[in-house]
């Protein structure tokens, strides 16, 4: 049998899950290497042994994706296989070009072939862009599903950026395992609401093996939630598929990858920040669905939001600290910190990029249009530094503090600060309690 030589093309994420349920075990091919786009310091190491499986008993390189052309050529690579998300189709296909150019064949992997099973009833919830309100329609429906009783184990889509073999499978239940498990930022902002709320949630890296623990939970399992990242498709064969739409983009259902495809799959989509979009941005968006998912149920949704002292923003010049990747290949200009200051009458924000330091300089760079708002990055120990340094050099009257976590149990700022909450809040009906008790009666959960 002649093997065909692959490149997995990723960021730490989709790509490894791709290689875990199509390629770790099939004999057909040989995996020359991951390379590595989207998130800082992960290029320059393995896939390691322990994960990889019999046929990769050294493990599999990661390179930067810039590499791609010379390993075709070097390794007479036949298929690059595009495994990340959240980019636009023009990027994707500038990519295709690329790798054809060098000679090998594009390859995208759909659902049937990574999809995994569950022997419990899953709902997924996904969207079309990074920051649309995932996390906050997950904590809802997570919510809904336990008033009536029943036992929800949430399961996020993958952030592993430390140690792969340490991260095969983590359970969170406690802020404590954030700890244990040495959470960068990121991955803390998708886990810690859940923990504070009462509820497991399990990450890693191998999500066969994360589902099994799961399903099989010590605390008990009913359902399984599906907190999906970015704009991918569930790594799970869903139930039910919650798609979010973000009024503030308006388009971007049908321009980024592969957020159409998770539209074009929902069964019920949210519409998220109704309360402070524009009206032509949600017409867009409805018309958007109705061509994409007309079967769909649609829900009109709200993140109406909250602060613990709203005298720290009001007539003073403020720094607003925003989730980062929502502003880095999320694109978005605004953020839960943004509308806090326009809601509580800040004089005005705070540029941050004369005082900004170190890695977030680079930040900066490869996404300039971030413009006056600064991201919470903290991949590592120096960006969380970089940050803590960047928030106490800036001269401000007050911090507000856009991020799902509390920043403060992680660096120390030398100013007033207040944090942002914000919940999903549906309007009127259709509503998700509608569809959980639908759902519940399906399956038999009561």
């Amino acid at each position: 049998m002649i093997k065909k030589n692959i490149i997995i093309i990723g960021a730490a994420g989709r790509d490894f899950h791709n290689f875990n349920t199509f390629f770790r075990d099939n004999k057909s091919y040989n995996v020359i290497a991951f390379t590595a786009a989207q998130i800082p310091d992960i290029d320059d190491r393995k896939y390691p042994a322990e994960l990889s499986g019999e046929l990769y008993p050294n493990g599999i390189p990661i390179y930067l994706e810039e590499e791609l052309p010379n390993l075709i050529k070097e390794h007479k690579v036949d298929d690059c296989v595009f495994s990340y998300s959240d980019v636009t189709y023009q990027k994707v296909m500038s990519v295709s070009a690329i790798v054809n150019a060098a000679g090998a064949n594009f390859v995208l992997l759909g659902p049937r072939d990574t999809m995994l099973k569950s022997n419990k009833p899953v709902i997924a919830v996904g969207a079309v862009r990074t920051g649309c309100g995932k996390s906050q329609t997950s904590r809802r429906v997570i919510e809904i599903l336990m008033e009536k009783g029943l036992k929800v184990v949430a399961v996020r889509h993958p952030m592993p950026y430390g140690n792969l073999v340490n991260q095969k499978v983590q359970r969170f239940a406690e802020l404590s395992d954030l700890e244990k498990h040495d959470c960068t930022i990121e991955e803390m902002e998708e886990y810690e609401p859940h923990v504070v709320r009462g509820n497991v949630i399990y990450a890693g890296v191998d999500y066969e093996a994360i589902l099994r623990e799961a399903e099989k939970d010590p605390g008990g399992c009913d359902v399984i939630l599906w907190d999906g990242g970015n704009n991918d498709f569930p790594f799970y064969k869903p139930d039910l598929n919650i798609t979010v739409v973000d009024p503030h983009r308006a388009g971007h259902e049908t321009t980024y990858f592969p957020g159409e495809v998770t539209l074009r799959m929902a069964d019920v989509v949210v519409i998220n920040k109704m309360d402070s979009a524009p009206p032509e941005g949600i017409q867009t968006v409805r018309e958007n669905i109705i061509k994409l998912a007309p079967e769909s149920i649609v829900i009109d949704g709200a993140s109406p939001i909250k602060v613990d002292d709203a005298s720290l923003i009001k007539g003073k010049k403020v720094l607003v600290v925003e989730d980062g990747p929502t502003l880095t290949h999320g694109g978005m200009k605004i953020g839960a910190g943004t509308v806090a200051a326009q809601k509580f009458g800040a004089s005005g924000l705070v540029d941050p990029r004369p005082y900004i330091v170190g890695k977030l300089s680079e930040t900066f760079r490869i996404y300039p249009d971030i413009g006056v708002l600064l991201p919470a990055m903290g991949y590592n120990d120096d960006q969380l530094k970089d940050l803590e340094t960047t928030i106490n050099n800036t001269e401000c009257d007050a911090v507000i503090i856009g991020t799902p976590i509390d920043l403060s149990r992680l660096i120390n700022i030398n100013k007033p600060a207040t944090r942002v909450y914000y919940d999903l809040q549906e309007i009127g009906y259709p509503n998700l309690n509608n569809v959980l008790s639908d759902f519940v009666t399906k399956y038999n959960l009561t």
